[in-house]
């Protein structure tokens, strides 16, 4: 028997880019059990199931790549016990995170009528994503960010814990892995107490996982005035998100902060090597993106900062993902987490600042020092 790739039918591009290695059998994450996984040598998912034990005791399963940045669903105790690899695709999708950042960035200057230039954010996680935010703020010409990272703040300068940073910051945003135990458990991480110190108008984004943040005390802080606003892309719970969290938010958006096509397939390319240093061979597969239209933006009475975030987040809505999602909720309990599963697996095409070619209208004599900094092509 040949070798038998079973794959997430949601990893775009799968079937070309794994096809020359062995036969690659597609399936839906819920259709995948150890009855349909027996006969595989290598399983390459998402986030959205949980690879340990249960699931592949008894299989040939040998390698497993995630085509995520996020790790969390991997039971790597139990892979790294059982001789069976894994890898991951970090940093696949950081640049489409920082665009829902940026889209969320301009809504909290729409809403609160407040300038971005003079917002001061706290980043907590400075890794993949957490890092190009920063760049992005820098580039916006927006002020220095505060930087919570403890593993990185135990060995580099320049950080600072949580609880020093939320009395100081107009927006707290989240971009931490998912950790049960150790030094740097994130569970709850944001839970009553903190949310206590922050300013009443500060707004809190979380792009990590929706168990980072405590759902309930979140909830009552915005619906009594007590926080100016959020914008959640993750949630406890999922696929089920609270009806009543998702009402309370500024904006929130069903997990697609790092939906664009671009980051899917970086995550498949990055699962691809992957699977292709297990098996000792040469790979040969690249990715090839369609072409985009160029994009226009009015620079009419905008800052410079404003031009830059609307820049970045040219290629997105978060409103209609926004309303998409409210749409979910309303619908009758036992539909939801279908709904919710729907929309990721069918999720129109959304193209990041790499892919953009922008046309200032009326024109501009330069674009913003800022976009230049981030390799943004302006015609």
């Amino acid at each position: 028997m040949g070798l038998l790739v079973v794959v997430d039918r949601g990893v775009v591009g799968a079937a070309e880019a794994f096809g020359g290695l062995g036969e690659v059998q597609l399936m839906p994450a819920v259709e995948m059990t150890p009855e349909t996984l027996r006969d595989a040598d290598v399983l390459v998912c998402r986030s959205t199931i949980r690879v340990g034990r249960e699931l592949l005791e008894g299989s040939r399963v040998g390698f497993v790549a995630t085509a995520t940045i996020g790790i969390d669903h991997l039971d790597i105790p139990y892979l790294e016990s059982n001789g069976i690899g894994w890898a991951s695709a970090p940093a696949c999708n950081a640049d489409s995170v920082v665009q829902w950042i940026a889209a969320a960035l301009l809504l909290l200057g729409k809403e609160t009528e407040r300038e971005p230039a003079e917002l001061r954010v706290g980043i907590v996680g400075v890794g993949a994503v957490g890092s190009r935010v920063q760049t992005l703020l820098a580039a916006a010409g927006m002020p220095a960010p505060l930087l919570c990272d403890p593993p990185r703040g135990r060995h580099e300068s320049g950080f600072v814990s949580l609880d020093a940073m939320l009395p100081d910051v107009d927006v707290l945003t989240l971009h931490v892995p998912l950790l049960t135990s150790g030094p740097d458990v994130t569970v709850r991480l944001l839970h009553q107490q903190r949310l206590a110190v922050m300013r009443p108008h500060g707004w809190v984004f979380n792009a990590s996982r929706g168990e980072v943040v405590d759902g309930k005390a979140l909830e009552s802080a915005l619906v009594e005035g007590r926080l100016g606003g959020a914008v959640l892309d993750v949630w406890e719970g999922e696929p089920t998100p609270s009806p009543s969290l998702v009402r309370a938010c500024a904006a929130a958006t069903p997990h697609i902060a790092g939906h664009s096509l671009e980051g899917k397939f970086n995550g498949t390319k990055q699962a691809y090597d992957a699977v292709c240093a297990f098996l000792g061979v040469s790979g040969t597969w690249q990715p090839t993106l369609p072409l985009t239209a160029p994009l226009t933006i009015n620079p009419t009475g905008k800052s410079d900062t404003t031009l830059v975030l609307e820049a970045v987040a040219a290629g997105y809505r978060l409103d209609d993902d926004s309303r998409a999602l409210n749409r979910i909720v309303g619908l009758p309990t036992g539909e939801v987490g279908a709904a919710f599963r729907r929309y990721r697996q069918s999720y129109p095409e959304r193209r990041e600042l790499s892919s953009l070619s922008l046309i200032f209208s009326p024109p501009r004599e330069s674009p913003p020092e800022g976009l230049t900094a981030l390799g943004a092509r302006v015609c």
